[in-house]
């Protein structure tokens, strides 16, 4: 592929995934989401080319063009797939910017292979940009991309953005590979966060592990300037508008209502992951039965759990208490025909999660820690009609925006969560939709559009010399 892309994304997929016709001609669609729809409009203005990993191992493929979009597949075994992606990225740096909730796993083979493949996109990168171009390095499967590509190509300009938190110094300081994993973000012109706490430990990090000098959120590294900042991700509410509004959906909406009877419903989406907090959630929920403050008949929990990591052993075993937990709850207070829990560990298309959204009475989304949480901006942005709740983890970074319209808890205090649980059912509609207006103007002003626009324009904004800049602060 010659080089001559103005604009490059560089993620760990590519933004579009394999489907399987009728006849059993395999084809490609857009993949849903926030980071593709604010992104390919970039894209195709741009002639931007997006490499990422198209999802099968051991296959090799050729670029080639889908949605208006360039798209460079890149190439893993599945021994890479099993070491860097489903090893290093998620069984180490996961639960490590995670706050530890589980143990990481530190192994030699799988950095080493992490280290292999993040060459092998920093490669391509190099290979398809334009002189001068914009490259956006996407999430934490790719942290050392950026220096390798700068090494490679100084001549672009290299943005890096972590959807995850980023853990404090006294967590990251355990990671045998730190000081790699540092050089390898400075390597990028801009550092983009969830939050500003997240771009601060990035700043105390480079000073305390590498001595680096810095001003404010501005650090000094190899000549250069490396911006540090936050930009909170948000979601398409014009596509959820637009889905809102179909009368299949609104259909679906009264169906799924029609199907759980006159209960109150209490919804949970999340990716099956042991951040996600859903234990912790179903135990508040039943012990709310248990305490006679609920009766069955009168709320039911629907919780949506999509398949995550399948072949880690940690997922395997959370899967397993999850649904032995539902069979217990359900079991001790439910009735023939009427589960107070409805489990579902299966994806669900975006018309079919739009009618949850719009048939449940409180969203519950506890996560024991969150870079930002969509979910919880997807429920507001549905829910044009000012009802409905939301309950909402502290340790989301959608909790700084929501601040005033959601009921926010700690996850970890049962007792807390079973309180902030009955308020929330017994929001009067009046306060439901004060707490929901105030939420939906945030999230409409602040869209992933927005996010997106912001991110580009700081990178592409032009930056000072260093020897023009004031004598950096040190740490008191």
């Amino acid at each position: 592929m010659s080089r001559g892309s103005e604009f490059v994304v560089v993620a760990n997929r590519l933004p579009v995934d394999r489907t399987v016709g009728a006849d059993g001609t395999p084809h490609w669609r857009r993949s849903p989401g926030g980071l593709v729809s604010a992104i390919a409009p970039v894209m195709r203005s741009r002639k931007g080319t997006w490499i990422g990993w198209a999802g099968a191992p051991d296959e090799e493929l050729e670029p080639f063009e889908e949605d208006g979009m360039s798209l460079h597949p890149i190439a893993q075994s599945a021994r890479e797939v099993e070491l860097y992606y489903e090893g290093f990225s998620n069984a180490t740096l996961w639960p490590l910017y995670h706050d530890v909730v589980a143990p990481p796993v530190y192994d030699r083979a799988m950095w080493d292979v992490y280290v292999r493949v993040n060459r092998r996109f920093a490669e391509a990168a190099a290979k398809v940009a334009a002189d001068g171009a914009i490259v956006w390095v996407q999430d934490y499967q790719l942290q050392l991309v950026p220096r390798m590509l700068r090494e490679l190509r100084p001549d672009l300009r290299i943005g890096f953005f972590l959807h995850i938190p980023f853990p404090p110094l006294e967590l990251f300081w355990q990671l045998p590979w730190r000081r790699q994993i540092l050089e390898g973000l400075l390597g990028a012109d801009l550092v983009g966060f969830q939050l500003p706490g997240a771009a601060a430990n990035f700043v105390r990090l480079c000073r305390r592990l590498l001595d680096a000098r810095y001003v404010k959120q501005d650090v000094f590294w190899d000549d250069r300037v490396v911006r540090a900042r936050a930009f909170p991700i948000s979601v398409d509410v014009g596509e959820l508008d637009d889905l809102v509004e179909r009368p299949e959906v609104r259909e679906r909406a009264e169906e799924i209502r029609s199907d759980l009877g006159d209960a109150t419903v209490l919804l949970g989406v999340d990716r099956l992951d042991y951040t996600k907090g859903i234990t912790q959630r179903l135990q508040a929920f039943g012990e709310l039965f248990e305490d006679g403050h609920l009766k069955p008949g009168q709320a039911v929990f629907v919780q949506i759990a999509t398949p995550s990591r399948e072949r880690v052993e940690q997922y395997q075993l959370l899967r397993e208490e999850i649904e032995q937990q539902v069979g217990r709850i359900n079991g001790e207070y439910g009735e023939l025909g009427f589960p107070v829990i409805h489990y579902m560990h299966t994806s669900y298309d975006r018309p079919e999660l739009t009618a949850l959204y719009l048939a449940a009475d409180v969203m519950v989304v506890t996560p024991l820690r969150d870079g930002m949480n969509l979910v919880a901006k997807e429920y507001v942005a549905c829910r044009k009609d000012l009802r409905g709740a939301l309950v909402l983890s502290e340790f989301t970074g959608a909790a700084a925006e929501l601040k005033r319209g959601a009921f926010q808890v700690n996850p970890y205090d049962i007792d807390g969560l079973k309180d902030t649980l009955l308020a929330a059912l017994a929001a009067e509609p009046a306060e439901q939709a004060r707490r929901m207006r105030m939420m939906r103007r945030r999230v409409i002003e602040n869209d992933v559009d927005r996010w997106a626009r912001a991110f580009l324009s700081e990178l592409e904004r032009p930056e000072r010399s260093v020897l023009a800049r004031p004598a950096p602060a040190v740490e008191g």
